[in-house]
């Protein structure tokens, strides 16, 4: 049985690295699995699975996400309403607070309250935009399973997301201070870091992701 994988195309995120890395962790557990790489409300309602990518700014990547007719009606419907696994990732997570506040205030979606604000470590000499491989501190969820020890992963952001109910917090990372590596909340998920840039722990984090049945 094919599995079929919407990979939101809203011209804001790196989806053809995403998809090649979907294909991989797919073959990695033998899951038969169909990536459209799409904007069409029809693709993502008949999906079996939901990843939404996300590069740059926030108010940029909303923009786009609300430029593409019917998509934010159909991912609310199949992820709020009719439980399709959902990922984010980058923006793409960050787009699930409640508000972004890189270039003004900017409404997220909301699925997950929250704030993106800018990343601000204790040490000010810690770079600006954060980039490159940190390790993270898992909580228990199936999409963070067997990472083995002290997993790192790569980032590249200037702003990171804080919740209002800590329970939705599923990693956390160190860099002067702790900050929110990764979300989840019922059958949504959400990294900060680029799994399809993070090489075998990022492999593993997708293949969970797509062996998950929340």
């Amino acid at each position: 049985m094919v599995t079929t994988i919407a990979l939101i195309d809203y011209g804001a995120g790196n989806v053809r690295s995403a998809s090649r890395a979907l294909a991989r962790s797919a073959e990695l557990i033998e899951l038969d699995a169909k990536i459209l790489m799409t904007a069409d409300p029809e693709d993502i309602l008949g999906a079996d699975r939901i990843v939404l990518p996300g590069v740059g700014h926030y108010a940029d990547c909303m923009a786009g996400l609300q430029s593409r007719p019917g998509v934010i009606d159909a991912l609310t419907e199949a992820v709020r309403h009719n439980g399709r696994p959902f990922l984010g990732i980058c923006v793409g997570m960050q787009l699930l607070a409640s508000l972004g506040l890189e270039d003004g205030e900017t409404d997220g979606l909301g699925w997950i309250p929250g704030v993106v604000d800018r990343l601000e470590p204790w040490d000010s000499e810690l770079a600006i935009p954060h980039m490159g491989w940190n390790e993270i501190f898992p909580r228990s969820h199936a999409v963070l399973a067997d990472l083995g020890d002290n997993p790192h992963v790569y980032f590249t952001h200037s702003y990171a997301m804080s919740c209002e109910d800590e329970n939705h917090i599923a990693a956390t990372f160190d860099y002067g201070g702790s900050f929110v590596a990764a979300v989840m909340r019922d059958n949504m998920f959400g990294t900060q870091f680029h799994p399809e840039k993070s090489q075998k722990t990022g492999q593993k984090i997708l293949s969970n992701f797509l062996k998950w049945n929340p």
